[in-house]
């Protein structure tokens, strides 16, 4: 989020309708709903988790222990038990 000046942006109109509501404080302006992004899909972290999850979920299709997939990806041996899970229900449904 960056901060911008009222009076580089907004009609001075509309900065003294605001100013009738608040006066020199700062002021959050919300982003509009249909332009709000899920998690991670501006920095491109939720597809590169896709894409390690479907990494781990190979690998142990290939025969990797989960005890090996949890040293190589640093993940607890639970996590990659969920990963798993979570991938096979994906190619059942």
């Amino acid at each position: 989020m960056k901060y911008e000046n009222a009076k580089e942006v907004l009609p001075k109109d509309v900065i003294k309708l605001i100013q009738k509501y608040t006066d020199g404080s700062y002021l959050y302006i919300p982003v509009k709903s249909e332009n709000i992004k899920a998690w991670g899909e501006e920095s491109g972290a939720k597809r590169s988790l896709k894409k390690r999850n479907i990494e781990i979920f190979n690998k142990y299709n290939e025969g990797l222990s989960i005890k090996e997939l949890s040293h190589q990806y640093y993940l607890t041996e639970h996590s990659i038990r969920r990963i798993i899970r979570q991938e096979k229900r994906k190619v059942s449904a």
